[in-house]
């Protein structure tokens, strides 16, 4: 008997070669589910790029139409936004006018503020439990309120310059449509209205999401040219390859590498693009072990072969030897810069106290099997492991789902009724730099996992944030990068080049340097 999880992959791709016609696109994600589509998407990143900006916009949205820089914020709902100039905590965005939601309903100032109590105010009747998973992007806010029908105020706990940044992801709902399927938010995830350029036609758990063209989307520039689209979730690259070359579907994220040679011979679309990501091990600092030691986090980040890694992947990364990479202008001067050196990894090892001969030293890193930003991580794990051995360190692997990986990032280390973890690995976007802040600071929360803690950092990061002005930004900015290179909180590995692969028939793709996609301007001949 095949597995349950085969046979509905199975019977999805049916389904949409079956549905396939002149202007929808099929696009194979590496979820293992259907993102959640209520505007707190879930499935990691990968939940935002197709069920959260396809669907939804935020008050600030990203601006994809560039290719050779970072992609930046343009104006979403809101037309404009600045900084009070008597209250450097206060916000004021002026609202977009005459938006619609997808149930026809106006989008107004009162909608924005009843959005923010789902995700802020306990006691309001529509709090959303689920917005515990989206508190990294509203956690600076003290309080909010409507000045006008065209205006709102968001108030920060102290000045915070980068608040546009995490507001772009909290996205706006239509509270007419929270009413209308009962006040329910699981009912409203099979009924979403928002005001983005894609509308829900259907949800299905486990197999697909399928989407329409919003004719009355208020970006006329981007009215999508696809009638459909329809994303399936594959987490097998394997599997995904073959559901491309069968013309089950016509887009395929992150190809298997070593499918890629023939796939291009065979006339399909592979397409890349440099943009912050990085994947790595995240390290637990928190609980007594050798990881505390810098030595040790150190030594292992010298062992790694990043270009034989690259060329696993066939070329389709590059060489991490920081958060950002070398060329960011993130980046700053670290005293380490991690090449591939395995007897300075050994001898830092022996240094602490590590050896073959001396303590063995060996970690237990949860891994994802696919999921959000994965890549291929059975196979990149391997060669890991292989590297690490070579220096004398044993890993050992808790191979799990993407969900169970999520959540393990959600529980801070020797938290109850949670096995111990030396490390988790995944990938992860850094377009954002609240990202940083969040993922390196004492005051990220749940974000920073293994608790890494550098008072420096903690410093160079909060000056920057409460400054308003972009030099003093970057140049703080770098300065904490180059703390945290050289404190290795994790083991960098490598950016990926953000590869998909694409049937000959579809066109008009602009990739942007950017985690998140435009699909507006795709069409499929």
């Amino acid at each position: 008997m095949k597995p349950i999880r085969t046979l509905i992959v199975a019977g999805a791709l049916a389904l949409l070669a079956a549905g396939a016609h002149a202007q929808t696109l099929r696009i194979a994600m590496t979820t293992s589910d259907v993102p959640t589509t209520g505007g707190i998407p879930d499935n990691g990143s990968e939940g935002g790029r197709f069920a959260g900006y396809t669907i939804y916009d935020a008050l600030v949205n990203w601006d994809f139409t560039k290719t050779d820089a970072p992609a930046d914020l343009t104006p979403g709902l809101a037309t404009e936004w600045h900084v009070d100039p008597n209250d450097s905590k206060r916000w004021i965005f002026t609202l977009r006018q005459g938006v619609h939601f997808h149930d026809g309903s106006l989008l107004t100032a009162d909608d924005v503020i009843w959005n923010l109590d789902r995700h802020l105010n306990k006691d309001a009747p529509q709090y959303d439990t689920a917005s515990a998973s989206y508190a990294t992007y509203t956690s600076q806010i003290a309080s909010y309120e409507k000045i006008s029908d065209s205006q709102i105020a968001l108030t920060t706990k102290v000045p915070f310059s980068m608040l546009p940044y995490p507001i772009s992801r909290v996205f706006i709902v239509s509270p007419r449509q929270y009413e209308k399927v009962g006040r329910d938010w699981i009912a409203f995830q099979a009924h979403p209205a928002g005001t983005g350029p894609f509308k829900v036609v259907s949800v299905t758990r486990q197999t697909s999401i399928e989407l329409e063209r919003n004719e009355d989307y208020w970006d006329k520039t981007r009215i999508p040219k696809l009638e459909k689209l329809i994303l399936l979730p594959i987490p097998d690259a394997n599997t995904r390859v073959a559901a491309l070359r069968s013309g089950q579907v016509d887009w395929i994220e992150f190809p298997m590498p070593d499918s890629i040679p023939s796939l291009q011979a065979a006339g399909f679309q592979i397409v890349t693009k440099p943009y912050l990501h990085i994947w790595s091990w995240r390290f637990n600092m928190k609980e007594e072990g050798p990881l505390q030691d810098v030595r040790v986090r150190r030594a292992l980040n010298y062992a790694i072969d990043r270009e034989g890694m690259v060329a696993l992947l066939s070329g389709t990364a590059v060489p991490a030897i920081g958060i950002y990479q070398k060329e960011n202008k993130y980046f700053g001067k670290p005293t380490q810069i991690y090449t591939y050196d395995p007897e300075k990894a050994k001898a830092l090892l022996a240094e602490a106290g590590y050896g073959p001969d001396k303590r063995p030293l060996s970690f237990k890193v949860l891994l994802p099997t696919a999921g959000s930003g994965n890549m291929v991580p059975l196979p990149m794990a391997e060669f890991i492991q292989q590297m690490l051995a070579e220096v004398g360190v044993k890993v050992e692997y808790e191979v799990a789902d993407w969900g169970t990986v999520l959540q393990g990032m959600r529980t801070p280390p020797g938290a109850e009724g949670v096995p111990h973890r030396d490390a988790i690995n995944h990938g992860q976007p850094f377009g954002d730099p609240t990202n940083l802040y969040s993922n390196v600071t004492s005051m990220g929360g749940t974000s920073n996992w293994g608790r890494y803690k550098n008072e420096k950092v903690d410093k160079l990061m909060a000056e920057a944030f409460a400054s308003f002005s972009p030099e003093v930004q970057d140049a703080k900015i770098a300065e904490a990068h180059a703390l945290v290179v050289d404190d290795a909180p994790r083991l960098f590995i490598v950016h990926d080049l953000n590869p998909r692969a694409l049937a000959p028939n579809v066109k008009g793709f602009v990739q942007a340097q950017s985690w998140y996609q435009d699909f507006t301007q795709v069409t499929v001949e």
